[in-house]
C-alpha cells in the first residue's frame, strides 16, 4: 500500500495556545479520509499545514513524499485545493475558465474529460454567472481537477447545497476516487462522510480522539440498540456487547417458547457517534 500523507506528532502553536497537539495519521493513495471536528478542533490548521500554506511547530509530514513546508511548485502542481469559497469570472463558461487554469499546468487534464467528471456537460458554455450554487461549487472542483492532481483538498465542498445538489456533488467526488485521486475532506455533514469516507479522523481539542473506517467507528461506539417485541409488548435495550445479549434473548425465548417478534439491532450512526466523542453540535471550522 502507497501511503500519500502521512503525519507524524505534528503541533502547531499561536503563541501560548496550542492549535494541534502532538496528532498522528497516514493516507493510503486513492483513499478518501475524511477529517472531522467541532469549530476550533484544528481542522482547518492541520489542513492548511498540509497544503503548505502553514507552517507547523513541530513533527514531521510528508505528502506525495515530500514536506509540504519545503516542497516547490513541482509539488504544488500535484495538489488541487477546493476552498470553501472561490471567485470565479463570471463573465467566462466553464469550458473557457478550464482552458483558462489549462494553461498553468504542463501536462493538465483535457478540458471536455474534466467537464464529463464533473457532471457540467450541459452548462458547459454557459456563462458562469447564470450558474446555480451547486453547479458552480462543481466548477471549483473541476479547476482543482484540470492540473491532473495525485491529491486533492476538499473543504466543506456541500455547504449550502440542496439535498439534490449534494448528492450530485457525492457522484462527482466518487468519480475522482475512481481515477484514483487521493482526497482529503473536511465536512460537517456527517452523513456526507460516512457515504464517502474510506477513512476518517476526529479532531477536539486539538487531538485525534477516534479513527478509523466510518464502519469501525460506528461498530466500536459504547451502545447499540436492540428492538424487539414479547408477549405484545415493544421493548428497547441499550447494550454495550450486542452478540452476547442477543444470544441471551433468543435462548431464553426458546427455553421459555415464545417468539421474539420484530427484532432490530441498529448501531449508531456516524453524527450520533461523532456526538458522542466531541460533546457537540456538528459544525465547520
Amino acid at each position: 500500500m502507497t501511503i500519500a500523507v502521512s503525519v507524524r506528532d505534528l503541533r502547531k502553536s499561536y503563541g501560548e495556545f496550542e492549535a494541534v497537539k502532538g496528532i498522528d495519521f497516514e493516507i493510503a493513495a486513492g483513499q478518501v479520509f475524511g477529517l472531522l471536528g467541532p469549530n476550533g478542533a484544528g481542522k482547518t490548521t492541520t489542513v492548511e499545514i498540509l497544503e503548505g500554506y502553514r507552517n507547523r511547530s513541530s513533527g514531521d509530514i510528508s505528502v506525495l513524499g515530500e514536506d509540504p513546508q519545503h516542497a516547490g511548485q513541482a509539488w504544488r502542481s500535484r495538489i488541487g485545493v477546493v476552498l470553501q469559497s472561490s471567485s470565479l469570472y463570471p463573465n467566462l463558461t466553464p469550458r473557457e475558465s478550464l482552458r483558462v487554469f489549462a494553461g498553468y499546468y504542463a501536462t493538465p487534464r483535457p478540458v471536455d474529460e474534466v467537464i464529463e467528471i464533473v457532471g457540467l456537460g450541459e452548462k458547459a458554455d454557459a456563462r458562469v454567472r447564470t450558474l446555480s450554487g451547486g453547479q458552480k461549487r462543481r466548477l471549483d472542483l473541476g479547476l482543482a481537477l484540470i492540473g491532473n492532481p495525485d491529491m486533492i483538498f476538499l473543504d466543506e465542498p456541500t455547504t449550502g447545497f440542496d439535498p439534490g445538489a449534494r448528492r450530485a456533488a457525492w457522484e462527482t467526488i466518487r468519480n475522482l476516487r475512481s481515477l484514483g485521486t487521493t482526497i482529503l475532506l473536511t465536512t460537517h455533514y456527517l452523513d456526507e462522510a460516512e457515504q464517502l469516507a474510506d477513512q476518517v479522523a476526529v479532531l477536539r481539542g486539538g487531538v485525534i480522539v477516534r479513527a478509523g473506517s466510518p464502519a469501525e467507528l460506528t461498530g466500536g461506539a459504547s451502545e447499540t440498540e436492540i428492538r424487539y417485541r414479547q408477549a405484545g409488548e415493544e421493548i428497547l435495550e441499550r447494550t454495550t456487547d450486542p452478540t452476547r445479549r442477543l444470544h441471551e434473548l433468543t435462548s431464553a425465548a426458546l427455553e421459555r417458547g415464545e417468539v421474539l417478534d420484530g427484532i432490530e439491532v441498529r448501531r449508531p450512526t456516524l453524527e450520533e457517534v461523532y456526538l458522542e466523542l466531541t460533546g457537540s453540535e456538528t459544525g465547520a471550522e
